[in-house]
């Protein structure tokens, strides 16, 4: 007949049940996979509630030992099953990886996470000095990560199923698109300068088709139909941290597109082959060659050096025009521009939606256009057929000098 076991009191304990020699009570059990567990209270009260617990996850079918892992590990199982992620997502995921493993949250068992305790870590975080769009990038990762955790029925409930806004404050800087002023004021600037005005026909084709940075870089002169004056995009160049360059595909299958060349877009892609250096030998990057893009030390250019381009530059200019400022930008800032200036213009969001490679009209919509007052006054007095107040009519004829002024 086995033994009766009690506590140092005399209380009798249950299957599983016993108290070490430090008073210490202590559960122990075997899981689904057949692994002994244990689990420890200060109190006998404390320890049936865990037992409780372990019994209702095994009622509800939670598995007890998948949600004894902890988060990095988590994280780890998540991402080793993401297979042919872009360059920026590994980057991105390494970040997270790093993040976590200097973290206490990161050792927690996931079965202990509470929203709550998802919630005071992003506070925490953001205490520590990361931005709202770091913070949602971090989210990023680690949501689906519990949500793989939840579905395989290792949790209740996913912990990071709730919105970042209504617990940090959204500091991020707004891209905000460059008015027409801004925009004269910024390439006059760009085309007078000795230093940055070799970059100018770069920032034409920027802003005149609305591309993304990566994908410019990645034109080849097989891209360019000046007989049809149209751009071809399907790709993009990018280079990793270690210099290695390859081809991606653009970001959606819908980035695949031609773009129109305007009559300036197809005067300064003319001017960039003319005063593009010779090179002994032609960078083959995953079978594409004669990239338009060069930098001064024959390789292709990719996205930080267009980013830095514009951004010494703009610094130049704020210390020559202390009193004239300009928001900053950047290749995206024009990206944003196009768009609002083709839907400004009066183009279907359809068109605009193509020539964006958007894959949702939302993101056309909702994300890169920018309405303004005047632009609202300018649109409903076209539709209404009424005049526009002076002050707007004389903004848009002092723009009209200042592009006839420019060329």
């Amino acid at each position: 007949m086995p033994v009766k076991r009690t506590n140092h009191k005399g209380r009798r304990l249950r299957e599983g049940e016993s108290q070490r020699k430090n008073l210490l009570y202590q559960y122990r059990y075997t899981d689904e996979n057949g692994k002994r567990c244990t689990v420890y209270a200060s109190d006998l009260k404390e320890l049936r509630e865990k037992e409780a617990a372990i019994q209702k996850d095994r009622e509800d079918g939670i598995r007890f030992s998948g949600g004894q892992i902890t988060v990095t590990e988590l994280v780890e199982r998540y991402i080793d099953l993401k297979q042919g992620v872009r360059y920026n997502t590994k980057v991105g995921y390494r970040y997270v990886l790093n993040l976590l493993k200097k973290e206490e949250f990161g050792r927690t068992r996931i079965r202990d996470i509470h929203v709550s305790d998802a919630k005071r870590w992003m506070l925490k975080l953001h205490r520590d000095g990361k931005g709202y769009s770091t913070l949602t990038s971090v989210r990023g990762v680690i949501k689906p990560a519990f949500q793989m955790a939840y579905e395989e029925d290792m949790i209740r409930r996913n912990p990071f199923d709730f919105k970042l806004a209504d617990v940090v404050s959204n500091d991020s800087e707004k891209r905000i698109a460059l008015t027409p002023e801004q925009q004269d004021t910024w390439m006059g600037f760009i085309r007078e300068d000795k230093t940055y005005k070799k970059y100018y026909d770069e920032f034409v084709v920027l802003l005149g088709t609305g591309m993304r940075v990566s994908e410019f870089c990645g034109l080849t002169k097989k891209d360019l139909d000046f007989k049809r004056r149209r751009i071809r995009v399907d790709h993009q160049l990018v280079r990793e941290r270690g210099g290695k360059y390859y081809i991606e595909k653009t970001k959606t299958v819908s980035g695949c597109r031609y773009i129109p060349m305007t009559p300036e877009v197809y005067q300064s892609l003319n001017n960039i082959l003319k005063n593009r250096r010779k090179v002994r030998t032609e960078t083959i990057v995953d079978g594409y060659s004669s990239f338009i893009l060069i930098d001064q030390r024959e390789h292709p250019k990719v996205a930080l050096h267009i980013e830095n381009e514009m951004r010494w530059a703009l610094k130049k200019y704020r210390k020559l025009h202390p009193d004239k400022l300009l928001p900053k930008i950047t290749p995206h800032v024009f990206r944003h521009t196009f768009c609002t200036n083709m839907a400004a213009a009066g183009m279907d969001a359809k068109t605009l939606q193509y020539l964006m490679g958007h894959a949702d009209i939302g993101v056309t919509l909702n994300v890169y256009t920018h309405a303004t007052y005047d632009l609202a006054e300018r649109q409903m007095a076209k539709i209404l057929n009424f005049e526009p107040s002076a002050s707007n009519a004389k903004v848009k004829e002092g723009t009209r000098a200042k592009r006839k002024k420019l060329g």
